[in-house]
């Protein structure tokens, strides 16, 4: 299984594990551009992020503790382009520092 969605590709395989329910492994790579978190300037960083992640056609019972993300689907339809748009809203929302901030004298101090 392949998709891609603005210059980001997923890419892994499936495992069909009941009726409503599929296994993907897989791997994120591609470019996007995240805010640094101190002085808001975007830069462009390169992805290689392994995601595991369960599909489930609808809403999804647990009957035992899952260490993979759940995703419920509806209509056994899987738009990749959402799932992808997510994952990388995911690594924008973490606290990233650029190398110009990264490398500055800068201290922040909590009073």
């Amino acid at each position: 299984m392949s998709a891609e969605f603005n210059s980001v590709k997923i890419e892994g395989t499936f495992c069909k594990m009941s009726p409503s329910l599929v296994k993907i492994d897989g791997k994120l790579t591609g470019e996007t551009s995240i805010p640094c978190a101190r002085c808001g300037q975007e830069e462009t960083v390169t992805l290689n992020e392994d995601i595991n992640f369960i599909l489930s056609d609808g809403i999804y019972k647990s009957t035992s503790e899952e260490d993979d993300l759940i995703i419920e689907i509806e209509n056994s339809l899987i738009n990749f382009d959402e799932i992808i748009e997510s994952e990388i809203s995911s690594i924008q929302s973490d606290y990233y520092i650029c190398s110009e901030c990264e490398n500055s004298d800068f201290v922040e101090k909590e009073y």
